[in-house]
């Protein structure tokens, strides 16, 4: 018998934190950059090239958490039959945390052993393990780290089924993840549903990412004879023949040396999935109907960068891979949906055993093959279908109980729909209840109802914003009004201008904020302008205002270090850093950016003193490279001075052969 409960489960983990108050009014480098791209079909450059964003907005982003874990309770939802328990972390982007077999006991899953936030994800927060279900655009979830809405549905029979959705604020979009297990089924099925409620094509991106355990006799197969092949470094994207690439048996990912990703290009008409297999022949493994196409393996690879990441997000001898499945052929592309349109597809998880001696054997067509017999076994093409068109006749029921509320947003957006008189955005199978709108809608609130958002007194922090033409229309028409024309009002409409593209309407609106009340976020949005203009001097002037008002925000004086380290004003830096409370001056980051500003202005010793100290960033972006980078450049030169030599290719020949990177500080993915 099938049974659905919510329990509280107990792991090591970081403090997530709050979230940070300054707005992602542009975002960082993408670290999948392509670069040129031999062999790759001209549709997907088209799709390659479509559909990026500027920025996060209206999402915040989640870089407050650290490193120091103590044991934390998590809501999980248990759906578990005779065969198989499957775990989601419901506060954390529902992500599918552990599967067992039951009659094995095995854990198909890399279920990570600690709850340890890092800087990979497009809100900065990630962390590694399980199956984690990446919608709107590239670089992972906005809800990565952040609850979905979960309800229990009573499908066939009575079957349990775990609901869980939200309303996706990028594409304006919603989205539901059905999971159940049907009685004595070997498999857990999850039935994913995006519903486009506009009149207009909206770019679309999915990606399931399924962590697995890492061992040296562990190999990836896939229906597969190609893939594109990503390194994180300077040769782009490239078709590539598998499994051997380069004399090197990519399927098993211990044999690779950097990070790298291989995006299966399995054929059309096969059925699509992907496995992990051990020395037994055992694993997990993933397979879809055919909306699902794409197939990727992930590996951070075995060098000193590699090792470190594993080490950073998992602690000691915890190490993973991943296996991927998506909507298109690789990850740097978006799809377009069309207007007024659904797209819905079915996945499957369990797993699969096949003789080890054919697996790990020579011949890449057997080793496929033997598997794909095995799954089909369990669960067939046709058996797909079926159970995907049995799922469409209880899509759209209602939950019977909400398990946990997600965020307001989506509340809010039906609460706009039903004044401006449209239809609502999604069916009755999801419930965007009322009673999750919070503080963070407040001001959208009193806006939609009362024409006008109501700053009040504080000015500590400023919620969420919107960046939609609909807000934006309400609140131009605001400004205009004596009781609209407040501080508030005009800052969240410079975002707004901002995120349009009009910067000189930007500047005006945040000036007219300063000119209602003085606040640090005008400022510091006032100085990233400056400096996208490249006006120095004006950069530097109004970020040391903000900072000024707010000497205890780490953000804001990350911020304000970067931009003057950047514009070659490290002095300037170096004496405000010294205003800073002790709490900021002693973080990872800020550490890093005194460290870059003393090289700048040949302080050696004291970059000395910094890697002595052994600086760790909390928050330390996927392919960064700032310690490394730091590392050879003080190298460079100490010896220049010591040894009168000139900083040239020589040198720093030289500095890379005898100074190697100290492992706890190497992050180098390529």
């Amino acid at each position: 018998m099938t049974r659905l409960a919510v329990e509280r489960w107990q792991m090591p983990a970081a403090d997530l934190g709050s979230e940070n108050p300054l707005l992602p009014l542009i975002s960082g480098r993408d670290p999948h950059d392509i670069g040129e791209a031999p062999g790759v079909p001209k549709e997907m450059l088209r799709n390659m090239a479509y559909g990026h964003v500027p920025s996060i907005l209206p999402y915040t982003l989640q870089d407050g958490y650290d490193r120091n874990r103590q044991d934390r309770a998590f809501s999980v939802a248990v759906l578990e039959n005779e065969v198989l328990r499957a775990a989601f972390l419901l506060e954390y982007g529902g992500r599918l945390w552990s599967l067992v077999h039951k009659p094995s006991g095995r854990e198909l899953l890399f279920r990570n052993p600690i709850f340890q936030p890092a800087n990979l994800a497009i809100r900065n927060a990630w962390f590694s393990g399980g199956v984690e279900w990446n919608i709107g655009t590239i670089g992972h979830s906005p809800f990565t780290c952040a609850p979905l809405f979960a309800a229990r549905v009573v499908g066939p029979e009575g079957t349990p089924l775990l609901r869980m959705y939200e309303w996706e604020r990028i594409r304006r979009v919603s989205f539901q993840i059905d999971a159940y297990l049907p009685d004595g089924s070997p498999v857990l099925y999850v039935c994913i549903r995006i519903q486009n409620p506009h009149p207009h094509e909206v770019p679309m991106y999915w990606w399931s990412n399924i962590a697995v355990p890492e061992t040296v006799d562990t190999r990836v197969i896939v229906p597969a004879d190609s893939a594109y092949s990503f390194g994180y470094g300077p040769h782009g994207l490239r078709r590539v023949a598998v499994p051997v690439v380069e004399g090197t048996d990519v399927t098993y990912t211990t044999r690779i040396r950097r990070a790298a990703d291989f995006f299966f290009h399995i054929p059309d008409g096969q059925q699509p999935w992907i496995a992990t297999l051990d020395r037994e022949g055992k694993g997990l493994f993933q397979t879809s109907t055919a909306r699902l196409k794409g197939r990727k393996l992930f590996l951070w690879g075995t060098g000193a960068g590699g090792k470190r990441w594993q080490r950073f997000l998992s602690g000691p001898g915890a190490t993973y891979l991943e296996i991927q499945a998506g909507l298109a052929r690789t990850q740097m592309e978006h799809l377009p949906m069309p207007a007024d349109s659904e797209w819905s597809w079915l996945e499957a998880y369990g797993l699969v055993e096949a003789d080890p001696a054919v697996v790990h054997g020579n011949n890449w067509e057997r080793a496929r093959q033997a598997v794909d017999v095995q799954v089909k076994a369990c669960v067939s093409d046709e058996q797909l279908t079926q159970e995907y068109a049995r799922w469409a006749s209880f899509v759209d029921r209602p939950p019977v109980e909400l398990l946990q509320l997600g965020s307001g947003w989506g509340a809010l957006e039906q609460m706009r729909r039903e004044v401006a008189g449209q239809s609502p955005f999604c069916t009755a199978g999801l419930l965007f209840d009322r009673s999750s709108l919070g503080e963070a809608q407040q001001p959208w609130m009193e806006l939609l109802e009362t024409g006008a958002m109501h700053p009040g007194t504080s000015t500590s922090h400023v919620q969420n914003c919107m960046i939609s033409a609909e807000w934006r229309e309400l609140l131009e028409r605001s400004v205009t009004t004596a009781e609209g024309g407040n501080w508030l009002s005009w800052l969240h409409l410079g975002v707004m201008r901002f995120a349009a593209g009009e910067y000189s309407a930007a500047r005006e609106a945040w000036r007219s904020s300063q000119d209602e009340y003085r606040t640090p976020w005008a400022l510091r949005n006032l100085a990233v302008l400056a400096e996208q203009e490249g006006d120095t001097d004006q950069t530097a002037e109004l970020y040391a205002a903000a900072l000024r008002l707010r000497p205890d925000l780490l953000p804001l004086a990350v911020e304000c270090g970067r931009a003057l380290v950047r514009a070659g004003q490290s002095a300037e830096w170096l004496t405000l850093a010294e205003e800073l409370s002790k709490a900021v001056r002693s973080s990872g980051r800020v550490r890093l950016l005194e460290g870059e500003a003393a090289l700048q202005t040949g302080d050696l010793a004291r970059v000395n003193a910094l890697f002595a100290e052994k600086l760790v960033i909390d928050d330390l972006r996927e392919g960064e490279r700032s310690l490394s980078h730091l590392w050879f450049a003080y190298h460079e030169q100490r010896l220049s001075v010591d040894e009168g030599v000139p900083v040239d290719e020589a040198l720093r020949e030289r500095v890379r052969r005898e100074y190697p990177v100290p492992a706890e500080i190497d992050f180098r993915m390529s």
